[in-house]
């Protein structure tokens, strides 16, 4: 006999929860359609976002948005900010020398934050479990939409912050840092009441006994968190890199504890700040939602990840440290984002110059500190075929260097796309490739004067041109030079190129490889070698989509299955590692 299944709440009908604080049955009317058409955009991957892109837009932001983000942001700047978390033990920042942030662009930021002692911070957010967990998934579904709504409201302020915590410039800080961050973590939710939802809620279960007699067992299933989840944030992207995992794990019941990056505190701590501020108003312990500044050199990402409490890590960063924690952190669940050499090989095309352009531009925007920058340009040492005739290695490299050229000619222009150098170890690493380290440099770096901000470190990407065929020159390629710097590549032959691929994957990790090819059996070829390796694949892209960008609600960023991490935003098993199901059996009787 079928089991009787109790059908998942409609969420757009509020009477379908369970009786709860006024706020909560509230969100879950205003933002079930929107958590429905999330569910269907991540099940069919075609293009879809309730937050506009367009910072100017009246109808999404109100009249004047930009200008109101940017007043609310310089309130902000000189001040404290204030979370109202327990435990408050000191005050990081304001200034470097007690753990304040400097901007790229120029200036203290000048914000203070509490310091909090973690023997106390960790316990309330445990005390604060219960209550969420009981909630059940459709009702946490709508508080983090509700957080992610008024984040939105803010996006111009979210991007500020990104600019001068980040470097970025103003399009890619409202694009990254506010509403391409806010549709990963409205993914990761979305994705999170797909599958905690699967399963039904109850269910009666009977079986024929085969002597006319039928046993009964009435069944519950019960979404079950694992426990406190940190999130040790980056400074490149600290909202995009983090909000799938924040909002992955408090959808599914699990207090988060959120470490910033000591350069990028402010984004975190605005989005906290928002996090328990709805979770309050809607009945909830605001202490679900943590932020973990730290003093100068305290490391409290490694004494947190190892902490009895926490028993989800999630990191962004450099790989060494994402090994660091996969190995000690053995009481927790660790999900990882760490570094990554992208190659793109070039064979053949269609269209010279449009491949160029949309090489220059992938290779220069935000200065080469994307995750997904390419690096490596693979080149055969005899040239391509194009549209325009036969080109020779040296005739790509030279070209590539006119397309950089005509591409950031303008100062004021150029800014738009490079946005300022993140640290003086992106700076460093640089002048080191400037004086060739890395090997002969093609076409050099130049400063870049932004107007508004004389400080700013900004420069154009140097081309260095190496030979694979080369021991160091190899040995140079499988190391990541992140920031502005493009490695062109000599290979023997395409096959040699295709391996030199799937080689750098496997040693090094890679988020995104890129192909250029007229050959359906050279596309093929890389297809293959990608699919083994375990990297995406873009092959021919032109005119305005880039090898860097992913597509939220279709693309996934990163595989799981090679060094650059073995978190995937956001497949199913990303969000499943945050919870478990638990069943209770209750006999109900036999006739």
């Amino acid at each position: 006999m079928a089991p009787i299944v109790r059908p998942v709440p409609d969420l757009r009908d509020a009477t379908a929860q369970p009786a709860g604080p006024s706020a909560v049955n509230q969100f879950v009317a205003r933002h079930g359609a929107t958590l429905d058409r999330a569910r269907e955009a991540v099940r069919t991957r075609e293009h879809w976002s309730p937050y506009s892109e367009d910072p100017q837009d009246p109808a999404a932001y109100g009249p004047g948005a930009v200008a109101a983000g940017e007043a609310a942001h310089r309130a902000l700047l000189g001040r404290p900010l204030e979370l109202g978390q327990p435990g408050r033990d000191g005050t990081v920042g304001p200034d470097p020398e007690s753990g304040g942030e400097r901007s790229p662009f120029g200036g203290l930021l000048g914000i203070s934050y509490a310091h909090c002692d973690p023997d106390v911070l960790l316990p309330a957010m445990t005390a604060a479990l219960p209550a969420w967990r009981d909630a059940g998934p459709e009702a946490r579904a709508a508080v983090c939409a509700e957080i992610l709504h008024r984040i939105n409201a803010q996006s111009s302020a979210f991007a500020y912050a990104a600019v001068h915590t980040s470097g970025h410039n103003f399009l890619m800080a409202f694009h990254a840092g506010a509403v391409h961050a806010q549709d990963r973590g409205l993914e990761a939710v979305a994705r999170a009441l797909e599958e905690q939802t699967r399963l039904p809620a109850r269910a009666t279960w009977r079986k024929p006994l085969g002597d006319g007699r039928t046993i009964t067992l009435d069944k519950t299933f019960t979404v079950v968190p694992r426990g406190v989840s940190l999130v040790i944030a980056n400074s490149v992207f600290p909202t995009w890199n983090s909000y799938p995992a924040l909002f992955a794990s408090l959808a599914t019941g699990n207090p988060v504890l959120v470490k910033p990056h000591p350069a990028a505190v402010l984004p975190l701590a605005l989005t906290v700040r928002t996090a328990r501020e709805v979770l309050a108003e809607a009945g909830f312990p605001p202490d679900l939602v943590c932020l973990a500044p730290e003093h100068p050199g305290e490391g409290s990402a490694r004494h947190l990840a190892l902490r009895p409490e926490v028993r989800l890590v999630d990191y962004a960063g450099g790989t060494g440290f994402g090994t660091w924690l996969e190995t000690h952190a053995r009481q927790a669940r660790v999900l990882t984002a760490g570094s990554a050499v992208n190659s793109l090989l070039v064979e053949s095309t269609a269209d010279y110059r449009d491949m160029l352009a949309n090489l220059a531009f992938s290779v220069s925007l935000y200065s080469g500190q994307l995750c997904t920058s390419p690096q490596n340009l693979l080149v055969p040492r005899a040239g391509i075929t194009t549209d325009e005739g036969h080109k020779t290695f040296e005739e790509v490299v030279r070209d590539l260097g006119g397309a950089l050229d005509t591409l950031l000619a303008d100062d004021a222009e150029s800014c738009a796309v490079l946005g300022a150098l993140l640290s003086p170890a992106v700076r460093g690493r640089l002048e080191r490739v400037m004086a060739g380290e890395a090997g002969p440099v093609a076409v050099p770096s130049r400063p870049v004067r932004d107007r508004d901000h004389p400080e700013a470190v900004v420069r154009t990407p140097a081309v260095v041109t190496l030979d694979a065929a080369r021991a160091a020159d190899l040995s140079t390629l499988l190391t990541e030079w992140f920031g502005p710097v493009v490695l062109v590549v000599a290979v023997d032959s395409v096959a040699d190129g295709v391996e030199l691929v799937a080689r750098t994957t496997r040693e090094c990790g890679a988020l995104s490889v890129g192909l250029y090819s007229t050959s359906p059996e050279v596309e093929a070829a890389m297809a293959g070698a990608c699919a083994e390796v375990g990297v995406m694949l873009s092959a021919n892209l032109m005119g305005d989509w880039y090898i860097s960008q992913s597509a939220v609600y279709s693309d996934l960023h990163g595989t799981g299955m090679n060094p650059s991490g073995n978190a995937v935003y956001c497949d199913t098993t990303f969000v499943t590692e945050r919870f478990r199901t638990v069943g209770v059996r209750r006999y109900g009787g036999s006739s």
